[in-house]
């Protein structure tokens, strides 16, 4: 019986992603007339209109970088914050309590509801280009990543830290040299989740990206919406050629995802 809803939870999760790369091969006259039947012939013209219409070198580049930059700056400032939060004592705990509920708070805020605010903020300071998705995406997911560390962090022994000042370490000495490469598994869970969100964030590069040289893949899709036609044909190949390398990325580094959902879990 448990193999039986594992396998029909399987093909339930599965059926949207074959159903894109089936209408991949479709005519935009398939694709509107009957869009669940198989393709008459497999016709590779959308592919070929899609690497025709989209600079896919020019949008891997820019989401890399994106990604890239928005992950260190969250790393860095998360990692710093949460093992204040876990690791140090203060005069006042229940001060330390409010500032991490204040951060977990924002688990609850929708991004998408503060995109006119993030856009007027951005204006103000001058953002564009790239900068301008960087810092709405760092502080869309310190929520996030300082419910992972935190977690992570507490459930690390205490003696760890006594054993490494009584040696002389400092305080950053703990942080880096002792702390942080005992973080990797939750450091990777990070790193996995936000290039996936970066990888598939819309709304926030379609209101902040004015040029196409600056485009995301997010943003390749929209090439082939005019104004009174839509090639439904090309938006689907487009999609398919985004979705897979996203979808390899996580199958190689699905393990590390659930390891570092759990790690924090049990108390050590």
């Amino acid at each position: 019986m448990l193999h039986t809803v594992m396998a029909l939870v399987t093909i339930l999760m599965v059926f949207p992603f074959l159903w894109m790369l089936m209408m991949s091969f479709k005519t935009n006259s398939e694709i509107i007339s009957n869009p669940l039947a198989w393709p008459k012939t497999l016709n590779w013209s959308n592919y070929r209109n899609a690497l025709h219409t989209l600079n896919y070198p020019r949008l891997y580049a820019n989401t890399f970088i994106v990604c890239a930059v928005s992950i260190v700056i969250e790393l860095v400032i998360t990692f710093l914050s949460s093992f204040a939060l876990a690791r140090m004592t203060y005069r006042r705990p229940n001060l330390t309590k409010a500032i991490y509920a204040f951060l977990i708070a924002g688990l609850s805020v929708s991004p998408f509801i503060l995109l006119f605010p993030v856009y007027k903020i951005n204006l103000f300071f001058g953002l564009r280009e790239q900068w301008a998705l960087v810092f709405p995406y760092v502080a869309s997911s310190i929520s996030f990543n300082t419910l992972l560390f935190v977690g992570y962090l507490k459930a690390l022994p205490v003696e760890i830290d006594e054993a490494a000042i009584i040696d002389g370490c400092s305080i950053w000495d703990l942080m880096i040299k002792v702390i942080l490469p005992m973080t990797k598994p939750v450091i990777a869970t990070v790193v996995i989740f936000n290039v996936l969100y970066i990888w598939n964030e819309y709304p926030f590069a379609s209101v902040m990206l004015r040029s196409q040289n600056d485009y995301t893949l997010s943003m390749g899709a929209s090439f082939f919406k005019g104004t009174y036609t839509v090639d439904y044909g090309g938006i689907v190949a487009s999609s398919v050629m985004i979705i897979i390398p996203e979808l390899v990325f996580y199958g190689l580094f699905q393990k590390k995802i659930v390891g570092g959902m759990v790690a924090g879990a049990v108390k050590g």
